[in-house]
């Protein structure tokens, strides 16, 4: 592909992106890999030039643009002239550049979103948002049923944060590692080890990871209680919780899946009503902590899906509490950054339930716990998010 090619099949993916957000389409990742089914000439060169500039895009980008082509505009013309000269036409080609024609608006993110982001940084503001923007790095979790992090042997640093967390230099495919296949490391962003983690599970007791997703948190779960106990994955996602079960064999985890039906979620959870020592509501959120993975995200979100969000997840805290024993514990998990769905969302349901309060989790920073945890890619380097404890009463 020529550079200009290259440029035209970014704004043709950046164009399906963009639409995607709008409507509520698949990721971007699975947007770019289906464009490239269809065109096999393009070499692997090509396809990480083009995937490389679309994320660059992307995260210059903070409001959703109109279309790909103004989005590619406003990204050149603010840190990249030289693509302007790509603009040339030609049968590959993007068509040349017209004097006045719109162009998207670089800036880290909508207006609306930096406002309530100063909320939760203040003046470190600025400084957050650039790391959110940032490239994520690769993290492993060590599973520890089967291994320790001193003996995998990968060209990893240890990450302060969590005991089982290796941080990966470089590039690597871990799915061609034996010790992948083998079941001794996921991949796993630290800080959603630590919030596994900051649960606590105990060997023996009766866990539920109420939205349980592919399994994650559910299988740094199992290996915190030693492959002792009861452990529950519970998702409405049908295809993701399917991806549990082959995870599960490989980590050596037993581990039970209930497929939920939403807002009836009691007809397949009723045998745990008051019987769980531990249920995490690793709830939907807005996933402001995953922008430097998905930063597309940014697009996505409006003031009206956030409300809908901050809805579900205090719906959600009210289907745990019923869920957890008298001195059972509940570890409420956003990948979010803004305080309405952390704080917000806790406050709320603390006012509403008189037999819960709060429960200190485990410091980030070692010491004492703490009533809240907040990580960001700013501070601790890893995803953000927002962990509160709760603590069933009576």
């Amino acid at each position: 592909m020529t550079p200009s090619a290259r440029v035209q099949a970014a704004i043709d993916c950046l164009d399906a992106i963009v639409h995607a957000a709008r409507e509520g389409g698949a990721a971007a990742d699975t947007l770019i890999a289906r464009y490239f089914q269809t065109r096999r000439y393009a070499g692997s060169k090509d396809r990480r030039a083009v995937r490389e500039l679309i994320y660059a895009v992307i995260r210059s980008i903070g409001e959703r643009p109109a279309t790909g082509r103004s989005a590619m505009l406003a990204h050149a013309r603010a840190h990249d002239p030289a693509l302007l000269d790509l603009f040339e036409g030609g049968t590959h080609g993007p068509a040349p550049h017209v004097e006045g024609e719109p162009e998207a608006r670089p800036g880290p993110a909508p207006a609306w979103l930096i406002e309530r982001l100063r909320r939760r940084f203040g003046a470190d503001t600025d400084a957050q948002l650039a790391a959110l923007l940032d490239r994520a790095p690769l993290d492993l979790r060590v599973n520890t049923l089967k291994t320790t992090r001193d003996a995998i042997e990968i060209d990893a640093d240890p990450v302060p944060l969590i005991d089982t967390a290796l941080r990966v230099r470089g590039d690597l495919n871990v799915e061609t590692l034996p010790a992948f296949h083998d079941g001794l490391i996921e991949v796993q962003d630290a800080g959603s080890q630590f919030a596994a983690a900051a649960c606590e599970a105990k060997p023996g007791e009766t866990v539920l990871d109420l939205c349980a997703g592919a399994g994650g948190k559910t299988l740094a779960l199992a290996a915190t209680m030693g492959g002792e106990g009861r452990l529950i994955a519970a998702d409405t996602d049908r295809a993701r919780l399917r991806q549990l079960e082959p995870r599960a064999v490989r980590a050596g985890a037993e581990i039970e899946t209930r497929l939920l039906n939403p807002g009836k979620e009691m007809a397949a959870l009723g045998d745990l009503q008051g019987a769980c020592d531990l249920v995490l509501v690793d709830a939907p959120c807005s996933g402001t902590g995953t922008w430097r993975r998905n930063p597309e995200a940014r697009w996505r979100l409006t003031p009206d899906r956030l409300a809908r969000f901050v809805a579900e997840q205090g719906r959600l805290l009210k289907l745990a509490a019923g869920l957890v024993k008298p001195g059972g514990r509940i570890v409420y998990v956003v990948c979010s950054l803004l305080p309405e769905e952390g704080e917000g969302v806790v406050a709320d349901f603390l006012a509403q339930t008189a037999d819960v309060n709060p429960l200190p989790l485990r410091n980030p920073l070692g010491g004492a716990p703490v009533s809240k945890v907040v990580l960001t890619p700013g501070t601790q380097g890893c995803d953000g998010f927002f962990l509160g404890g709760l603590i069933r009463i009576c």
